[in-house]
């Protein structure tokens, strides 16, 4: 049972040090009790209270582990109803179905296929991460051939899909390396899919009719001693799929109901008769509130928007994305090409970047670090300052790239010419234009 801030402030320490952020223990054990505070913050906190908080600091909603290796991912763990609150944790995972009846050397193809589906963006590589393997059925030996296959050939990891708990135990017994989550326990054979998730120590998701339905289900396997459940309360109407999810956060969160205190998994596939339909439906489960969404194939015009949502959605608002700071080459520049500077901001980095590819004209592009800030907010803030620009510069390496000594800066920065000037002896400061849109005309002009 989750403690109350009273009691949680009894066991805090009680120097009032204001290192966890808030001016007194008090407000922290408060913050601690709603949610809006974890334990990790306080750098004092004993061993022996830490234990008994343990309970009172977990999120609402627990985190759940799917899989190993390079590409295992964490689902759950929220803490807010709404991203502006605070922030969403844990970027819905997408995952595509295959039958075990298809055959190796197409479930190969396939595999390579996908694998293929990766896409740089602000400095992340983005990827989906599931197959879900579903059996077809129930033919063991083939569900535990290719499940061995997905988990010893390819970088995905994997979700069983079967109701029959022998198929299920093939699977387990070919792919658990791989730490697959088991799909679905059920109320016919909760008994048996919860005893094989405890003894391998696998996640296990949780299927019922409806809501309701899930409480029994999962407050008897919590009771086995499981711990990493999902949950699917097997609405396949979109309309009510989404009222379910909205419904199991707000009772997780808002009630503190910690039988549905678990991330949940999603079937647009099983929604959709195409491919468009489902990816628009997957796009709702991503905003809200699907832990998992698994989808019937994957197609780079399909998951690439799903990438680029989840992306957006699950960054932190109050903290702006960046890109890391350094010396970037756009198109293939030498010792004579033109050197431009501008902040980390992700957003001017990128237009910035393909306003010089488009002009034609390669160059070396200065990325600064301003803590995330537009060229103008950074300037007014101090964060891009010409001491700050200069002394970047002259530690970044791009002196040992070009044999001329001029820098180009942002219009919008024209006030630090002379603070750079006094850093950059012997160099030429050249005031760029204003707006990004008129990068390419400015350096074809100078740099026929």
């Amino acid at each position: 049972m989750a403690l109350t801030g009273i009691q949680i402030f009894k066991l805090l320490p009680k120097t009032n040090c204001k290192e966890c952020g808030v001016p007194t223990c008090l407000a922290f054990a408060m913050n601690l009790a709603s949610g809006k505070a974890e334990l990790d913050a306080c750098p004092y906190v004993s061993d022996e209270a830490r234990a008994q908080l343990a309970e009172a600091s977990a999120p609402p909603i627990r985190p759940v582990v799917v899989g190993k290796g390079v590409r295992k991912a964490t689902t759950g763990g929220e803490t807010v109803q709404y991203r502006h609150e605070k922030t969403f944790y844990n970027p819905t995972l997408l995952a595509a179905v295959v039958s075990s009846a298809l055959g190796a050397d197409a479930l190969a193809t396939k595999l390579k296929e996908w694998n293929a589906l990766q896409y740089e963006r602000v400095g992340l590589n983005l990827r989906p991460e599931l197959v879900a393997l579903k059996d077809a059925n129930g033919d063991a030996a083939a569900f535990g051939a290719a499940a061995k296959q997905i988990a010893e050939t390819s970088e995905f990891n994997l979700i069983l899909m079967t109701e029959n708990v022998d198929v299920m135990k093939a699977g387990v017994e070919a792919a658990g390396f791989k730490r697959p989550l088991l799909y679905a326990a059920t109320a016919d054979n909760a008994d048996a899919m919860g005893a094989l998730a405890k003894e391998k120590n696998l996640p296990l998701a949780v299927k019922a009719d409806g809501v309701e339905g899930l409480v029994p289900l999962t407050e008897k396997l919590t009771g086995m001693g499981l711990k990493d459940l999902v949950l699917d309360p097997g609405s396949r109407e979109p309309k009510q799929a989404n009222a379910d999810m909205i419904a199991l956060r707000r009772a997780a969160l808002k009630d503190a109901n910690r039988a549905v205190g678990f991330p949940t998994i999603t079937f647009p596939c099983e929604m959709a008769d195409n491919l468009d339909v489902e990816t628009m439906i997957g796009a709702t489960f991503i905003a809200k509130y699907g832990g998992i969404v698994v989808l019937s194939d994957f197609a780079g015009e399909s998951i690439f928007p799903l990438l680029l949502e989840r992306l957006n959605i699950f960054t932190d608002p109050q903290r702006p994305m960046t890109v890391t700071e350094g010396i970037y080459e756009i198109g293939t520049p030498d010792e004579n090409s033109p050197v431009l500077v501008t902040t980390n901001f992700a957003l001017t980095y990128f237009i910035v970047s393909g306003e010089i590819e488009g002009s034609r004209v390669p160059a070396w592009l200065l990325i600064k670090d301003s803590e995330g800030l537009s060229v103008l907010t950074a300037w007014a803030a101090g964060k891009f300052a010409g001491d700050d620009v200069g002394i970047f510069v002259k530690k970044s390496g791009i002196m040992d790239k070009v044999k001329h000594t001029e820098l180009i800066i942002p219009g919008y920065a024209a006030a630090i010419v002379g603070d750079i000037e006094e850093e950059l002896p012997g160099w030429s400061i050249t005031v760029g234009p204003r707006e990004a849109a008129h990068i390419p005309g400015f350096l074809r002009e100078r740099f026929k």
